[in-house]
């Protein structure tokens, strides 16, 4: 995973960027459990035509998907910036494609831009709501 910061970080910034690279390495080990492990119970994501209420909600359908049409894949990601709504929340936008098995790298049509919404709670990052939405490709 690679961030558009040329700046020191903060060590909340390299904790937040800590639990989003949790989420990847999950995906890369098809793992459902290790990828959930760093949301509240309450967390939801949004994703092009379904909503996941929980983090159960959310396990399950990457469990299926890490069994179905996932299966092999892996990500290509990139944090686009971070921003600290208070001392406890914070707001991550970031790009990131699916890279099936097979290819050595995603069509720039498959991107998407997601938002992660985290929060502290008793002194630990987790990840409250995640959003994406398919990147449109402009020519120009």
């Amino acid at each position: 995973m690679t961030t558009t910061a040329n700046r020191p970080q903060t060590a909340d910034e390299t904790a937040v960027l800590q639990v989003i690279e949790g989420v990847y390495d999950a995906w890369d080990a098809h793992d459902a459990d290790a990828f959930v492990a760093d949301y509240t119970e309450d967390a939801c994501a949004i994703l092009p035509g379904s909503y996941r209420r929980s983090r159960e909600d959310v396990r399950r359908s990457m469990a299926a998907g890490f069994d179905g049409f996932l299966k092999g894949s892996t990500t290509d990601n990139k944090v686009l910036g971070i921003r600290f709504l208070n001392d406890d929340v914070a707001l991550v936008v970031s790009e990131s494609n699916v890279i099936f098995p097979g290819e050595t790298e995603a069509p720039a049509d498959r991107a998407a831009i997601a938002t992660w919404v985290l929060t502290r709670r008793d002194g630990r990052w987790l990840l409250a709501s995640y959003q994406n939405s398919p990147t449109v490709v402009t020519t120009g």
